[in-house]
């Protein structure tokens, strides 16, 4: 069977029973779980991700575990390592990085991982990583778990969207709590007793905002001689028309 066919297990299906040809569903799920490939398709493109947190641990104990797995499972497959020696909790590291801007490129058909939290110990953070997985086409297979999410393991897909969705519940209480703390904040003040947000300092301006005005000097020509921003500028003279206050605030701070 020719073609150079790059498409997945059913689109290879679908490609022999076009041509009239018996399609043996055993002895393709048999090659591609052997092998990793589908006729002449191209090898499975696998990276392999590892992460301790010191210089002084190895990566020797996960590795060998998963490479062992790799070679059983797909043992024709490209594989490239990734790995890192940093804390779980930072977002970004170097070997992270690196693999994920493969993934985004679309050259990363597995990651294989020894557990999850080899990639990141928050949820946030695993949930970001497990949608662009899934929007770039990369399944993730943790060995010691027994999480696969590639297409012919239905339960490792479901497990993963459990986990997408308890992740997704984690953000939306982290959201719920900020928003609430800050209406109470708004309410009540800070814990210091003062007013909530960054002190008003406008005031400071208004007899300056008055003279100039006063001049016939436009708005944005006060705010650059004033070193203020615009803005500020343009809502005291609102002020200004709204009640003619700012002549009495400007006589008196003369």
């Amino acid at each position: 069977m020719t073609g150079g066919l790059t498409g997945s297990r059913s689109d290879f299906r679908y490609d022999v029973a076009a041509r009239g040809l018996p399609v043996d569903h055993r002895a393709i799920d048999q090659q591609i779980l052997v092998t990793g490939v589908v006729g002449d398709m191209k090898p499975k493109r696998i990276a392999v991700y590892g992460r301790v947190s010191t210089d002084a641990q190895s990566h020797a104990s996960q590795l060998r575990e998963v490479r062992a797995y790799v070679r059983r499972r797909w043992p024709k497959a490209e594989v490239a390592e990734y790995l890192d020696k940093a804390s779980g909790a930072k977002f970004s590291r170097e070997a992270l990085d690196a693999l994920m801007a493969e993934v985004r490129k679309g050259r990363v058909d597995i990651l294989a991982i020894y557990k999850l939290d080899r990639l990141g110990r928050s949820l946030q953070h695993l949930a970001q990583l497990l949608g662009e997985f899934e929007t770039n086409g990369t399944s993730l297979v943790a060995t010691s778990q027994g999480i696969d999410t590639s297409e012919s393991n239905p339960a490792g897909r479901l497990q993963m969207h459990v986990l997408a969705a308890v992740a997704e519940f984690e953000r939306e209480v982290i959201k719920e709590r900020i928003t609430a703390g800050i209406a109470a904040a708004r309410e009540h003040g800070t814990k210091n007793g003062n007013p909530f947000g960054r002190p008003r300092t406008l005031h400071r301006h208004t007899g300056a905002v008055a003279r100039l005005m006063r001049r016939g000097i436009s708005g944005r020509r006060i705010a650059a001689e004033l070193n203020i921003p615009a803005g500020s500028v343009f809502a005291v003279m609102r002020a200004a028309r709204d009640g003619g206050v700012l002549e009495s605030l400007a006589d008196s701070q003369k």
